[in-house]
């Protein structure tokens, strides 16, 4: 195992015993948001590493030889999924085969969703209630954009603070199998952060109770989490999920979606060309804001998820005052 002393351990050393400092293990993330809930486990004994670039799609991306080097020197390597990052499991294989491994999205008792179908989306199939360990199977009788077909889980279930939480159990438990010294810190510091996004998840909720009603169309479809946890509902992606280019038709039925279901907002996303959306909507009334699952701009560590949640809510809100 490759450990050290992170600089973020110096200050607490009157705190804990030199023997567990020392035994702080080397945790490689792959997105803002997984580094902001490894983050919290973690608390003053260390920081995770980030192995790919704030602001970079994770659907598709080329690591750098430093990046490279994260996965290598790791002990653990933690990422949401290989439905996600698809391209990272060759790296992840030959650059940190002696480290464990943390597939997110493959954690027992999460709530999983399959990918929405389609251009738009059932606006009469919105179901506040989460259904664990299954995928949903949605009919629709939709046009289908036939460029691309996309099946399986949706990966983006951090954007589920029910599936935050479970996570910090799940980070908790795989830091204290490697580091027992240090698991009893690990495990308060889970339990705390999970408190703390139980209160964050119920005051979103009340927050966006004035917005069930509100109709916006997303740059791809990431956000079914968010939406089924706090009670909001696009209408539409621009993108599928893993954030192809739309084609042309696709383009065309998000227009008719726009005037036929009263649509109020488009939000772009700041991982991708905002041109496409400024082309299509920028003629017409709706509210042009910017949705993003990620977190880019936002400060690393340990309240970024929160603050991500936050600004999602916030551009939501926005668009709920548009109307």
């Amino acid at each position: 195992m490759k450990y050290r002393i992170s600089r973020y351990t110096l200050p607490v050393l009157a705190s804990f015993p030199l023997s567990a400092l020392a035994a702080v293990p080397r945790v490689a993330v792959d997105i803002p948001p997984v580094h902001s809930l490894v983050a919290k486990v973690m608390g003053d004994l260390g920081t995770p590493d980030l192995f790919i670039q704030p602001g970079a799609s994770p659907h598709g991306y080329s690591l750098r030889p430093s990046e490279a080097k994260v996965l290598n020197d790791a002990d653990v390597v933690v990422w949401v999924s290989n439905d996600l990052t698809p391209w990272l499991s060759a790296p992840i294989a030959n650059l940190a085969n002696d480290a464990e491994h943390l597939e997110l999205m493959g954690v027992s008792g999460i709530n999983t969703l399959a990918y929405r179908e389609g251009v738009t989306f059932d606006l009469g199939d919105h179901d506040h209630d989460h259904d664990h360990d299954h995928d949903h199977d949605h009919d629709h009788d939709h046009d289908h954009d036939h460029d691309h077909h996309h099946d399986g889980q949706d990966p983006h279930g951090w954007l589920d603070p029910g599936n935050a939480r479970r996570w910090l159990d799940a980070i908790a438990q795989q830091l204290s199998e490697i580091d027992p010294d240090n698991a009893a810190h690990y495990r308060a510091n889970a339990a705390q952060g999970q408190q703390e996004l139980e209160a964050l998840e119920q005051d979103l909720k009340e927050r966006l109770a004035n917005s069930e009603e509100t109709r916006f169309i997303v740059f791809h479809d990431a956000y079914q989490y968010f939406e089924k946890a706090l009670g909001v509902t696009a209408a539409g992606a621009i993108s599928i999920g893993d954030a192809s280019s739309p084609s042309p038709k696709r383009i065309e039925t998000i227009q008719q979606l726009v005037d036929a279901e009263g649509v109020t907002c488009v939000f772009s996303e700041p991982q991708f060309n905002p041109q496409i959306v400024d082309t299509v909507f920028g003629d017409t009334d709706v509210y042009i804001g910017v949705m993003d699952p990620l977190g880019v701009g936002l400060t690393l560590g340990a309240g970024l998820y929160d603050a991500l949640l936050n600004q999602m809510a916030d551009e939501i809100q926005r668009c709920t005052d548009a109307m």
